[in-house]
């Protein structure tokens, strides 16, 4: 399992009718350092623009790695380290995709993963590396200050969130089973 957080870039091969890409390969993700057995594939509409979902993760023995992409619209999603011990704890990076560029966001075990939609009607799928576990289930807040995270909201605009997402507690208050790996919090482009 890779500990970076990676923005992929597939290529499109396109011609007059459009274009046509690889979005997921075994062989091709192994050899980029991600070789998760991805076990599941998750699918979300979002129809207004400002829906937030997120920040989630499951817990050991249940974690989850996600590689993301969006399929219809715009989303800013973003991956918090959780990792304990982390010389970035609780600091976050994060990446515009959209259903034009393509690109897709893996998140590693460790790492809470949330995102905002900034197109309606948007389409997101997901793979994960396990089942959900309810009891495993877990989140922080959105709007955590120890967190930071630059939403890009437009001034005074609260996002839409379900209501498990407008309770979720502080990182403060989050005891991490995630254990530091050594690999620092930085946005791996390939």
């Amino acid at each position: 399992m890779s500990s970076k957080v990676t923005l992929i870039n597939p290529k499109r091969f396109g011609d007059d009718r459009g274009w046509f890409t690889e979005v997921y390969s075994t062989k091709k993700f192994s050899d980029i350092g991600i070789a998760d057995e991805f076990v599941q594939d998750n699918h979300s509409l979002s129809v207004p623009v400002g829906t937030l979902r997120g920040l989630h993760f499951q817990t050991p023995p249940y974690g989850q790695a996600k590689l993301v992409r969006c399929i219809r619209g715009k989303i800013f999603d973003v991956a918090v380290d959780l990792r304990r011990g982390s010389p970035s704890y609780g600091k976050w990076v994060g990446a515009e995709l959209s259903a034009e560029n393509g690109r897709q966001l893996y998140i590693p075990v460790g790492f809470a993963h949330g995102f905002l939609t900034l197109e309606p009607s948007t389409e997101v799928t997901y793979k994960v590396t396990d089942f959900y576990a309810p009891a495993n289930d877990g989140g922080i807040a959105w709007n955590d200050q120890q967190v930071n995270i630059d939403w890009p909201l437009a001034d005074g605009v609260e996002p839409l969130l379900s209501p498990k997402d407008e309770n979720q507690p502080l990182l403060s208050a989050f005891d991490s089973p995630f254990a530091y790996d050594g690999e620092p919090l930085q946005l791996h482009e390939i």
